[in-house]
């Protein structure tokens, strides 16, 4: 005798390319967590994932897509930087009264450019797909990131389906279609303009470790095409209408030996030249992720302040 499938399986074939969330765990503090969401597949990968934390406020609230950093080529969505406890960043993002949503993407060894920014804008159309679900406002999402997670987020500010010549960067990937703009972005010490940095030193690994070259790993191509390659994968190239762009906070540190902080000033200055709203604030002295920086809990509560501010939390 034929059985049928448990209640609830999805049975059909191809898989789809998401997967709908499952009801939440709710914490004792009331916040409400949906844990390894999947939001995209495809065949050969790992399925992407997101996490979402909703405090317990009346909604919906306003959301912040938290994207982790690592070079494109490693990182997890689970980990800030090891400068910014997780229990610093996702607290006051909760008690702002905002829901956070942290996610992965694809490395740039599983694919290049712009694989990455696909999935970005991919997470951002799941999260409207089912912002009813989860209980957040589906026009009020904003995107922050962290190094790599900068440079995508700055890339999902500035680029739609209306953008010139940024068609290419929606993607199909999960949620097929649909709206991916933003209404504020936070960057810290994100790349902004890769055709310059391609140049710059990296800082010396230590010995035993190999570490593939970011920027051509990010780009794949050839040596000839990564010039090219490294223009379309710019913040800057998108940094025309300031009119459509979202406000921008950007936050650096003045002695980053990784991703120089004449990275920041370069996407402020474009950003302003087109008529846009940027914030620049440097953290005098500080490495990359805000090493030797006495204190980064200003800098995690001033972000979210300025997000809050755009968002209404």
């Amino acid at each position: 005798m034929t059985q049928s499938p448990p209640a609830g399986l999805d049975m059909s074939w191809p898989p789809p390319p998401f997967r709908a969330p499952v009801p939440p765990v709710v914490a004792e503090n009331g916040v409400r967590r949906f844990d390894g969401v999947t939001y995209a597949t495809r065949p050969g990968y790992r399925p992407r994932l997101l996490d979402v934390r909703v405090p317990a406020a009346e909604g919906p609230l306003p959301a912040v897509v938290w994207i982790h950093g690592g070079g494109w080529l490693e990182g997890d969505r689970r980990y800030p930087p090891p400068t910014v406890p997780a229990e610093l960043l996702h607290g006051t993002v909760l008690e702002a009264g905002l829901a956070l949503v942290s996610i992965d993407y694809r490395h740039s060894l599983e694919a290049p450019f712009p694989a990455q920014l696909h999935d970005v804008k991919a997470a951002i159309r799941y999260v409207r797909r089912f912002a009813g679900v989860f209980g957040i406002d589906p026009d009020r999402i904003a995107v922050w990131g962290e190094s790599a997670g900068g440079h995508l987020a700055a890339l999902a500010g500035l680029t739609g389906p209306h953008s010139p010549g940024a068609t290419a960067l929606e993607g199909t990937e999960g949620v097929g279609e649909g709206d991916t703009s933003v209404r504020a972005v936070v960057d810290w010490y994100g790349v902004s303009d890769l055709v310059s940095l391609r140049g710059h030193p990296l800082p010396p690994m230590p010995p035993g470790v190999e570490f593939p070259d970011p920027y051509d790993a990010l780009l794949g191509g050839t040596e000839a095409e990564r010039p090219a390659l490294a223009r379309a994968a710019s913040p800057v190239t998108y940094a025309v209408d300031g009119a459509s762009a979202p406000p921008f906070l950007l936050v650096h540190g003045t002695r980053d030996g990784v991703v120089p902080y004449s990275q920041s000033e370069a996407l402020d200055t474009a950003l302003r030249a087109a008529g846009g709203e940027c914030l620049l604030e440097p953290v005098e002295g500080a490495d990359h992720i805000f090493l030797g920086a006495p204190d980064v809990t200003p800098l995690v509560t001033g972000s979210v302040a300025f997000l809050t501010r755009h968002l209404g939390g």
